[in-house]
């Protein structure tokens, strides 16, 4: 689960990670409102609007805007509200503003100038050990800093049995090339952030960039957070945070129905059960000259409710060119299945305008055959792999 920019980094400020405050607005006058707050508890005199959306490289896209004055807070956030920004993150149509976060202003003059890091903290499936990825390029693509320059990423494994160590914290610090305060504001920082991420059951939280100010203070001057949704029973409060405007609403209704569904770029919609099969479904479509149009897991009990649900899921996608299911009759048997199918296939009647290739496999597998192929229906059924893969080339081709 996703978060934005304001919702992490409140999860941040209550491990003690030191932010770059700010409030949400929905409206340009709530916006003033914020900024005249804003300046009462900060003194910040120059404000940052920045919109609110799932997405990275937000200031590319005019997302982000300094205003030096109310009528400037004002005349931005009704500019950014509303808009559909468009980033090397979204679709070419962009996604659309909701509300903006006003936040001060941490560029501020000092003795010294201010520097930005990048930091995150993920996990490195390789080793099985959380990971701490950190440069002293800040504020800028960090893939790009890893492409042309990789001696400027580091990375600093954390063992989940220990948590970090003292010895960590100071190591990010120092090959950051800090010193006297800001180095022990470093070490708290690194050593907050990383209890933030454990604390909080995320799969990242990507901070770009960590600012040093010129007062030598560390902080998060964004945060991009994603929660590990097998986690949020643990964190109610999280799950709350859901803002599922930002989602794909193909996705969200797939989930209320209890549907395991993600869109895809393809021509071929895939109904299977069991995640380890849909992938190899995926990549069956793949072979057979397809592309693969959705990943979507009916789980164990493919009754005819749930395949009715499946289908007009995937008929939503105008792309699609041709329905495959595959289903392996384990828990349920695929008579049952089969009966579902045809069931759901009578329930939506025109609505079904592409081939369908069924292919079932596991109990009465046989039995589950027949029943589609005397339905007198636009299915054909298959029994092993490659014949569906052959069908679906057919129907294709």
């Amino acid at each position: 689960m996703n978060l934005h920019e304001y919702q992490g980094k409140e999860i941040l400020n209550s491990f003690g990670v030191n932010i770059q405050r700010g409030i949400v607005a929905q409206t340009p006058a709530e916006a003033v409102e914020a900024a005249k707050k804003l300046t009462e508890e900060t003194g910040t005199g120059w404000h940052v609007i920045k919109a609110q959306v799932h997405a990275g490289g937000r200031g590319k896209g005019g997302g982000v805007k300094l205003a030096k004055n109310l009528k400037e807070v004002e005349q931005i956030a009704g500019d950014i509200i509303g808009m559909n920004l468009i980033t090397p993150q979204t679709s070419k149509d962009g996604k659309k503003v909701h509300q903006v976060l006003v936040a001060e202003d941490v560029y501020y003059p000092g003795d010294n100038d201010p520097e930005e890091y990048y930091m995150s903290v993920l996990l490195n499936r390789a080793t099985g050990k959380n990971m701490i990825m950190y440069s002293t390029e800040g504020g800028v693509d960090i893939e790009s800093v890893a492409e042309k320059t990789p001696e400027l990423i580091f990375t600093e494994e954390i063992d989940p049995a220990t948590g970090i160590l003292p010895f960590q914290a100071r190591k990010v610090a120092f090959n950051l090339g800090l010193s006297g305060k800001a180095f022990k504001e470093m070490t708290k920082f690194v050593t907050a952030l990383y209890q933030a991420y454990d604390g909080s059951d995320s799969s990242l939280f990507e901070i770009n960039p960590v600012l040093k100010t010129s007062d030598d203070k560390i902080l998060a001057v964004d945060a991009k957070v994603s929660i590990d949704d097998s986690a949020l029973f643990r964190h109610k409060d999280y799950a709350e945070l859901r803002d599922k405007r930002e989602e794909d609403p193909t996705e969200v209704r797939a989930k209320e129905v209890g549907l395991s569904f993600v869109n895809l770029d393809g021509n071929v919609g895939c109904m299977v059960n069991g995640a380890g099969l849909a992938m190899a479904t995926m990549d069956l479509i793949k072979f057979a000259g397809g592309e693969p149009a959705n990943f979507l897991d009916v789980g164990g009990t493919a009754d005819a409710k749930r395949v009715e649900e499946a289908f007009r899921i995937i008929l939503e996608d105008e792309k699609v060119e041709a329905i495959l299911i595959n289903i392996f009759g384990g828990i349920v048997r695929c008579d049952r299945v089969a009966n579902g199918v045809v069931e759901a296939y009578k329930n939506l009647g025109d609505q079904i305008k592409v081939p369908i290739i069924v292919r079932l496999q596991g109990t009465n597998a046989e039995e589950a055959k027949e029943i589609i192929d005397n339905s007198g229906l636009n299915v054909e059924s298959a029994v092993i792999f490659q014949e569906a893969a052959d069908k679906v080339q057919k129907v294709l081709a």
